[in-house]
Formats: structure tokens, sequence, C-alpha cells
């Protein structure tokens, strides 16, 4: 039997990159994996068997006195810590394998010293832009920002790219001026997974080989989606109310054209979106965060689906979501989003931040007859089972680890 170490910051459902690591995972169990999660203590984390091996919680936003907070600037560039329980977990487990997701700060690379050391092949899934831009996002108030690129980490401090504080900024830069110079993703990770073809150019870009990543887009089980001929005339977004995701602009939008708009979600920007002029109108409602069966039944309300990002998206679960429920999805041209949008068949697209680019998209997905979007919305469906299914993402990612000498390849 094959062991299989998944290792992320947190063991809830926090975003997509969680859902991916709690998926794949349990993907590999199905198959006759033995499977272990390793992440960080946090009190929303759902119980885990595992849990005794966890690291001590790492969370930027508490307070914290001026001794623990030197402490957890040491581990943020490198825990020891983690380093230590990892170690414990590896001698007791014994993985053949080992998949990162998100351990950035909260885990550090420290981590992934631990497992070469140990001789355990690992990969990482590039959720976010994080192995390239100390900022994960590239992208400032400005807007896309890829000034470090030329290897000048003071962009980050100048443009006070994280959460818009010098201090954070500042530690970020340390934390990543360490980490480049030591190598510490590029010599102790074997191979980086993304799951859209934009981030592995932009990645090549910023000078990681084209050898070292590979090509696995994100999958879903359309078996756990429904379709629905019942929707209404308004449309949805779902997810973090974050500056990044601009919806902001999509607000406006709707504003603009009386469309009534559904939007899902909490977030660092959600009292400056309600405070907006255009969120007093009755059309605008904010729900909260919706989970499971709740934010499907949102989904199945709505026209369309409406991810309005302003940054480079990697592959939104979002858009498969929305696909696998029936739905259409109209996205900012931006990141790897238009690799999941074929226009007129499954969406639309429209320049970012452009309101009545995207206004006009609105009026005419609301025009359109209630046939002709249920047409377009199991055309979705039909792509997205056919190219986003798990059968096809677990025989890519047992290719990738069968390429790395992990035994037991024969058992997925």
């Amino acid at each position: 039997m094959s062991r299989l170490l998944s290792l992320n910051t947190y063991h809830y459902r926090r975003g997509g990159s969680d859902v991916v690591f709690f998926e794949h995972a349990h993907m590999f169990e199905e198959r006759g994996w033995s499977t272990a999660m390793f992440t960080m203590h946090h009190p929303r984390n759902i119980d885990s068997p595992w849990s005794q091996y966890f690291c001590e919680e790492l969370e930027f936003g508490h307070q914290y006195g001026l001794k623990d907070t030197l402490l957890r600037a040491g581990r943020v560039i490198y825990s020891l810590d983690a380093k230590q329980q990892i170690e414990r977990l590896i001698a007791d487990f014994k993985p053949d394998v080992a998949h990162a997701h998100c351990i950035y700060h909260h885990l550090s690379p420290s981590v992934l010293v631990a497992l070469k050391e140990h001789h355990v092949p690992t990969v990482m899934t590039a959720h976010d832009l994080k192995l390239a831009c100390p900022a994960y996002k590239m992208l400032n108030r400005q807007g896309i920002c890829e000034k470090c690129k030329s290897g000048n980490l003071l962009h980050l401090p100048l443009n006070r790219c994280i959460r818009d504080s010098l201090g954070a900024s500042m530690l970020v830069m340390l934390e990543s001026a360490i980490h480049k110079s030591l190598g510490l993703y590029k010599r102790y990770l074997d191979q980086v997974i993304t799951p859209s073809k934009f981030f592995r150019s932009k990645l090549i870009e910023w000078g990681w080989s084209s050898t070292q990543l590979a090509y696995v887009p994100n999958f879903i089980d359309c078996r756990d989606y429904t379709l629905s001929p019942d929707f209404r005339n308004h449309v949805l977004y779902f997810g973090r109310l974050a500056p990044e995701k601009g919806v902001d602009t999509l607000i406006r939008a709707a504003h603009r054209t009386g469309i009534e708009l559904e939007i899902v979600g909490t977030g660092p920007e959600e009292v400056a979106l309600k405070a907006m002029p255009e969120s007093q109108s009755p059309l605008i409602k904010f729900l909260g965060r919706l989970e499971g069966d709740a934010l499907k039944a949102a989904i199945h309300r709505a026209r369309a689906v409406v991810l309005p990002s302003r940054w480079y998206e990697n592959a939104p679960m979002s858009i498969l979501e929305a696909y696998a429920s029936g739905r259409i999805v109209i996205g900012a041209n931006i990141g790897g989003i238009p690799e999941l949008i074929c226009i007129n068949e499954t969406g639309y697209l429209f320049d970012v931040d452009d309101i009545e680019g995207l206004a006009t998209v609105l009026e005419k997905v609301c025009a359109m007859e209630d046939r002709t979007l249920l047409a377009m919305g199991k055309q979705a469906r039909q792509w997205v089972s056919e190219n986003f299914n798990r059968d096809q993402y677990a025989r890519e990612m047992i290719k990738l680890y069968a390429s790395l000498g992990v035994r037991g390849v024969n058992q997925i």
C-alpha cells in the first residue's frame, strides 16, 4: 500500500485550495492509498487522527506582544516547530510521496527540507503565485505589478504590498530574500503543479525551469451537483470579499443596469463593499458565507455566476462549480480565467475593471431566453465533465508520482 502525505496551512475548508487539499487526499484514499495530513493547529480545524503532529498556530491577524511577534517572525522564515513535528510524522507514517498545497508563512519551507532529508519525493500545487511573487498576487494598490521579477525586493515595502503594511511588507521581503538566496523551494521541491497553463507560463517567466513544472488542471465531480431549470433574473458572485476579486466593479455594473445581484462570501472588503452607495440598493444583496446545499441552491437561483477578478486568477473552482450546476460564467479576461470560458458556449469575458463592458454583458445575459441559457448551462456541464473530471486528474497525478519513483502506482 502506497502512502501519501498531504500538507496545507489549514485543516478546514477555508477556500478553493483547501477544497483541493481535502479532495486530493480523499481521491487517493478511495483508490486504496494510506493518507496522512499535516497542517497547523487552528480553532476551526476539523477533527483529524493526525492532529497530534500538527504544528503551532500562526495567524497574522492576531495581536501579539513584542516577544511573541519576534518569535513568530522567525517561524515565518523557517519554522523549527513545523520541521520537528513533520519529522515525527515522517518517522511514524513513512510516506512514499508528499504533496504540499499552501504552506508558505504558516508551515514555512522548513517542512520541505525535512522531507528532502528523509528522501521523500515532494510536489507542490501552485494555488497562487507565491513561488514567484513575494506578495502572492502580483497585485498592489496601483494594479498588476511584476516589479520584483528583476530580483529587487525593495518594491515590497515601497508599495506596502502586504496588507498595505510597512512592517508586514518588510518581514515578507526578508523572508523572500532568504528563501530565494537559499533556493528553499527550487532545491527542495521535485515538481510544481500548476492548475492553469497561465500560471505555468508565468512561473517560467519568473525563472522557473519548464522541466520542474507540470500542468494538471483541477477537477470536479459533476455527480455531486444537479441541474435545475428554475432560475431567477439575477446574477451571483461567490467567493472571498477581497480587493483582488473586483466585487466593487461588479456592484457598480449591476447597479448601473438595474440587475439584481446576490453576493455570497465574507472577507476583508466586506464592510467597505456594504458601505458603497450602490450597495444601498435593495437589488444588491449580501448573503454572507454559504456552504454545501445552501451554496448550491444560490448557484441554481442565478442566471449566471460572475467572476470580476482584477488579479491573475489561477483556475478558480467557482467556475467549475458553476458549470457542474449548469450555470454559465461571466469572467474577467485575466490570468487563467479565459482558459475556462468558451465564449458564446459556456460564458462570456469582459475586460478587467470595465464597468461599462461588464454591464453590457449582464444586460445581454439577463435578456436571453431561458431555454438558451439552459442549453448553454448543459453544454458547460458537459464540457467540464469531459475535461476536468476526477479520473483524468488521478491519471495525470499518478503519472507524475510515478516519474518520481513512487511505488504502488498501479493501485489507481
